[in-house]
């Protein structure tokens, strides 16, 4: 069974199972490897150096050390050794060299203070610890002193000294009093490193008598607290009042105030001071000084900078505190104390020694029989320290001589090495700030070569990314790493294989093809040994599909997509981190396969969404951005400013604008004294600007408020602004749209738009209302109306000019001068009806009217134009009269002749003319009476085809229900259609008009026909009407054909064939009723009326109109599918135009210069075509019938 082992493609080091790395062999941890070789001892842990116990529990120093075989130990105390089984009182851990010092059942910790030192030794060496020095901790209680109450002038300085007993380690000091509350501390008032208590000058209010200093000792976990001092301020005032007291009147001090003094610093003192600091520790600088008003401290570094992001100031900047300074920090450093009154500084030279430190520690050695080595111990320290050697723990110079080595200050050199030249080598480096002591082994070891990586171990990476495939190994000599792709395959070499020391091969970027097995070899002299491992290449994982940025609204709902595609013998997993978190127990989020949705989304949901994929091998990311917008909040604390007669500073905050700008902010106001609780719009400013000065009307009671705009909407408006009540004045304006129009002969009506309540100006609102006839010399007549919006002027003439003007007044005076209107009286009916009327007849359906316009004095009111009413008497072709239905047309403007269309041909017809103004009509014209001469006459009203029989078919027709003249004669057209719907020859034949039936002989038999009948009078041919008709096989048929179609099933078929094809003639009728505008013209062309001629525009030419059925239908055969009456009667279209239909109003409609806009209707037959041209199919209802 193979063992899997993942190598992550972001990993770009080796994974090195080395002890430490080493100039000749590297001994790998391998816990089965260490437990076969030899090792010298190895310290592993060990006391601090300076080890400070506490004396009330037992004390354990530490030595623990590893080796093979196990080391054995033993300890050194101030130098000698240390015989623990003569001490009852100490033991010793097992397999272990920690020493336990039993104090809690009756030893003494000071008993054992002193300088104890670790050995552990095998057969292969001895390895030492550390000096450590062991000191018990002290925690001494304060020396017993009287202390005297402190009495201080106001204004002076004063040190409270704390200086707590010596203690190991140092107490922390600070001040409390006796409820055991921190004594606040500022500028004035402050502790000292020292911990004494710097007032930089006092204050009546530092009175008080329980300054107590308390020292804490951590080790101990213990406070001791020194006796209260007393302080009491005396002021200058309170000083007089005593001595006044006491010396009866005499005045000593004077009433002086109290004296401003110059700084004078407390500590240090003197101008300069020194100060030694070890390399690597907190450098602490301090400087308190005296004065009133109290004094500001700086520090400066002379001749250079402050070391940047390792300097802080503490204390109320008294203290410079610089971390982990080193030599280059050494220089002078000046602190400058200063009020209004001058300054002081004090320089203090630092100067930064150092205890040894690490150059290059000595390393332990591992060498095979032969080899050779070096040891190098190199430290550094201020001043230099001195390097000494050590073997075994005992000083080189007086250890055994081994002639493999050979020292060289700070380096011992080996030169071939033999198995007795093992052991443990100490260097010491040391300075009069401290020292440091380092073991180093030198282990000598034959061994063959071992492979540690297990067999057939399976290493799977990610194509593209490096491969590392582990040969770890062991041997001395060191062995040789070679590697073979295959077990037969040749050595690898070459730039895409990259070996590594530790017997590590690295292919930089693996593709498929390097997946297979690999064959490590180790060998040396003393053997040779192979291990095989498999590599698989995988496909990355890959987010084909990232997330995007995204913007929602507050309280909508997102979806981030995810989509991942991987190699397929891999299981991802996905997570979904919010602002590099987890996301949100919230029930909102849902996630997905292949997504993330945020249901209901808040403010808070705003952040970055990160999608993690993550596979044994590798692991892909992909981020978005999502904002929450919404509407801004509302504006806020609003102000006005700069207050006028007219205008007003309004000033505010802008709330949140939620993620999306704000673009801008509308003003409004509210009138609270004219429309309290009505807002209305004032203004609107850029989103960039806080501020607007708002024009202001008189007599106003103002209040503001703010509306945020932004992309998303509006915001919430602001709570308004205080009031402001502007004062009153006279009106600016007067009324709109002032008019005047009298409702009766008698009268005149003046209106206008009343003033709205912020545009009064002040109170009482009142109007001024004058008028005066024009073009007579009167002078203006004046009321003064309260606040309405018309006055009725009563007794005028009628229909006269006037002219008007309203005026706007109130309690404070008049509005600007108004300006004039033109108003006039009202008007009254026409007086005289038009004069010498004149019908010029165009053509049969067209007439063309004349008259003479009337006296505009006669028309009393405005000309609104002149109506025409015209009526049919009767029909010239059948002599009958019928109900008189008159039709009127309106021509606006003073128009004297007009167009009457939609004439009926061949009738006698009689009108009138009468002005018309705004009161009505006037008096008709006499009535003039014109005919219409003959024109083509309508389809005939049907046409029936009965008895079928072999070879005849009897038509019967009526006659046209508008023959709009005498017939003369009809004229009737087939031919036959045969079974491809081909037409055949045409037969015309002319009947007489007094015929009424027709038997149609020497047909074929069984052949359809189609038939198209007309009428005709002198001026021409009318429409035609179409039918088909089949003549019967033999009377056997024509009985078959009877019994069938008289069966229910045929009947229901041809019902529904019959309902089908009505829904598709619907449909086809009202996408063509959609129609178009044409001209008039083209629609007479169509007709070929030969009555209608075109006109110019001057004699009334028609306008454009709008078909109600589209020509496309008109002159052609009947189509497929076509309906016919069951009778098989095709019942005549009515063609009559009516202008009832059209027209202005209700009668007509007309352009501007009173020419008729109407609409005509009426379809017409193609001509039958000649020959065998081509036809559409009969209609199936029609062959049905023809079987009846």
């Amino acid at each position: 069974m193979m063992k899997k082992m993942s190598i992550s493609t972001s990993k770009t080091s080796l994974v090195l199972f080395l002890c430490q790395i080493i100039s000749a062999l590297d001994v790998p941890l391998d816990s089965k490897l260490l437990e076969e070789l030899s090792q010298p001892p190895t310290i592993t842990q060990q006391s601090p150096k300076d080890y400070i116990v506490d004396p009330r529990e037992n004390i354990v120093i530490q030595c623990e050390a590893k080796g093979k075989p196990p080391p054995s130990f033993s300890w050194t105390r101030n130098g000698t050794h240390f015989d623990i089984d003569k001490d009852a009182q100490v033991t010793m851990k097992p397999n272990s060299g920690t020493l336990v010092i039993n104090i809690m059942n009756g030893g003494k910790a000071e008993a054992y203070e002193g300088v104890y030192q670790c050995t552990a030794r095998n057969e292969r060496g001895a390895a030492i610890s550390n000096n450590i020095i062991v000191r018990p901790s002290r925690s001494p209680l304060w020396t017993k002193e009287k202390l005297e109450p402190n009495h201080v002038r106001e204004g002076d300085s004063l040190v409270l000294h704390c200086r707590p007993p010596v203690g190991l380690p140092p107490p922390i000091i600070f001040w409390m009093d006796n409820a055991f509350q921190r004594l606040p501390q500022s500028e004035r008032v402050s502790q000292g490193l020292n911990g004494d208590l710097y007032f930089s000058n006092v204050q009546p209010e530092d009175t008080r008598e329980d300054y107590i200093c308390y020292a804490r000792f951590n080790h101990t976990q213990t406070i001791q607290q020194k006796q209260p001092i007393s302080v009491k301020v005396f002021s200058m005032d309170s000083l007089n009042d005593t001595i006044a007291a006491n010396l009866s009147d005499t005045d000593i001090f004077g009433a002086k105030p109290v004296t401003e003094r110059q700084p004078v610093l407390l500590t240090p003192t003197g101008s300069t001071s020194t100060k030694v600091e070890l390399r690597g520790n907190v450098l602490l600088l301090e400087c308190i000084a005296a004065g009133l008003p109290t004094p500001v401290i700086r520090w400066i570094k002379e001749g250079g900078e402050l070391p940047a992001n390792r300097t802080f100031f503490e204390n109320f900047k008294k203290t410079l505190k610089i971390i982990d300074v080193s030599e280059a920090d050494s220089g002078n450093y000046k602190c400058i104390a200063r009020n209004a009154l001058g300054s002081v500084h004090h320089v203090i030279s630092v100067t930064v020694k150092a205890a040894p430190y690490w150059i290059t520690a000595p390393r332990n050695l591992v060498l095979s029989p032969g080899e050779d080595g070096t040891l190098i111990c190199r430290a550094n320290g201020n001043p230099k320290p001195s390097i000494s050697w050590l073997a075994n723990g005992v000083p080189i110079a007086i250890a055994p001589e081994d002639p493999s080595r050979k020292v060289d200050g700070d380096t011992i050199i080996f030169s071939h090495v033999q198995e007795r030249s093992s052991a443990v080598y100490q260097c010491n480096a040391s300075n009069e700030y401290g020292y440091l002591l380092a073991n180093a082994f030198v282990n000598v070891l034959a061994e063959p070569p071992r492979i540690l990586t297990p067999a057939n171990k399976l290493y799977q990476v990610i194509a593209d990314s490096p491969a590392l495939l582990d040969c770890a190994y062991f041997g001395s000599p060191k062995p040789e790493i070679e590697w073979f792709k295959g077990v037969k395959g040749s050595i690898l070499r070459g730039n895409e294989y990259v070996f590594h020391d530790n017997g590590t091969l690295e292919i930089p970027v693996a593709q498929k093809n390097n997946a297979g097995t690999y064959t490590c070899v180790a060998r040396n002299k003393l053997g040779k040994i192979q291990n095989e491992v498999q590599l698989e290449i995988k496909d990355p994982t890959m987010i084909i599909k990232q997330p995007e940025y995204k913007v929602i609204q507050r309280y909508g709902q997102v979806s981030f997509e995810c989509i991942i595609k991987h190699d397929s013998t891999l299981l991802p997993t996905v997570t979904w981190l919010k602002d590099n978190d987890e996301l949100p127990d919230d029930e909102r989020f849902l996630v997905g396969k292949d997504n993330l949705t945020i249901m209901n989304v808040t403010d808070k949901d705003d952040g970055t969404y990160t999608c993690i994929v993550n596979t044994t091998l590798d692991s892909v990311s992909a981020s978005a951005v999502l904002t929450v917008v919404a509407r801004p909040n509302p504006p806020f604390d609003l102000e006005l400013t700069g207050q006028l007669e007219r205008s007003i500073d309004l000033s505010w905050l802008p709330g949140d604008e939620n993620n999306s700008p704000i673009t801008s902010f509308v003003i409004e106001f509210e009138d609270a004294l004219h429309e309290p609780g009505v807002w209305r719009y004032q203004t609107e400013v850029p989103g960039s600007q806080t501020t607007a000065q708002l024009k202001l009307s008189p007599y106003v009671n103002y209040s503001f408020r703010v509306i945020a705009v932004n992309r998303i909407g509006r915001s919430q408006p602001s709570e308004p602004s205080e009031q402001y009540l502007t004062k009153s004045a006279s009106p600016d304006e007067n009324p709109a749209n002032v008019q005047g129009i009298g409702s009766e002969p008698d009268n005149l009506v003046i209106t206008w738009e009343p003033l709205k309540g912020f545009q009064s100006n002040g109170p009482g609102l009142q109007y001024k209302v004058s008028w005066r006839q024009k073009d007579v010399d009167d002078e203006w007549t004046s009321v003064i109306v309260a606040n309405v919006s018309k006055y009725i002027v009563s007794g005028t003439p009628t229909f006269v000019p006037y002219e008007v003007k309203v005026q706007a007044l109130n309690d404070l005076g008049y509005a600007p001068e108004p300006s004039e209107v033109i108003g006039h009286s009202g008007e009254d009916l026409p007086m005289v009806a038009p004069g010498n009327v004149q019908v010029h007849v165009i053509n049969s359906t067209l007439a063309k009217v004349h008259w003479d316009p009337v006296p505009l004095k006669s028309v009393r009111g405005h000309l609104q134009g002149y109506k025409v009413y015209y009526w049919k008497v009767q029909s010239l072709s059948r002599r009958s009269r019928r109900h008189v239905e008159k039709k009127i047309l309106t021509f606006r403007g003073n128009k004297t002749f007009g167009m009457l269309p939609g004439l009926e041909p061949y009738s006698s017809y009689k009108l009138n003319v009468r002005v018309v103004n705004g009161k009505g009509e006037g008096p008709a014209s006499p009535d003039k009476v014109f005919k219409t001469p003959e024109g083509v006459p309508s389809s005939p009203s049907f046409l029936k085809i009965t008895n079928p029989t072999l070879d005849s078919l009897t038509l019967e027709w009526g006659s046209p229900t508008h023959p709009n003249g005498v017939l003369t004669s009809y004229t009737l057209k087939f031919q036959p259609i045969n079974n491809t719907h081909e037409l055949g020859p045409l037969v015309e034949i002319r009947i007489p008009a007094n015929e009424s039936s027709l038997i149609l002989k020497n047909l074929n038999y069984s052949t359809r026909y189609k038939f198209y009948f007309n009428a005709q009078t002198s001026v021409g041919s009318g429409s035609q009407i179409t039918e088909e008709a089949v003549t019967i096989m033999d009377e056997a048929m024509a009985s078959r054909q009877v019994d069938i179609a008289t069966q229910g099933w045929f009947i229901g078929l041809m019902c529904a064939v019959a309902l089908l094809i009505l829904i598709l003639l619907i449909v086809c009728f009202i996408r063509r009723n959609k129609g178009g505008k044409y001209p008039v013209k083209e629609k007479e062309d169509a007709h070929a009326d030969p009555e209608i001629q075109p006109m110019k525009e001057d004699d009334g030419t028609f306008g454009e109109y709008r078909s109600l059925e589209s020509d496309a239908e008109d002159h052609k055969p009947l189509k497929k599918g076509s309906r016919t009456p069951s009778d098989r009667t095709v019942k005549k279209e009515d063609s009559d135009d009516s202008l009832v239909d059209y027209g202005e109003g209700v009668n007509g409609q007309f352009n501007e210069d009173g020419s008729f806009i109407g609409q005509y209707s009426g379809k017409k037959e193609k001509e039958p075509a000649e020959g065998n041209e081509s036809s559409e199919a009969p209609s199936p209802v029609n062959a049905m019938n023809s079987f009846v």
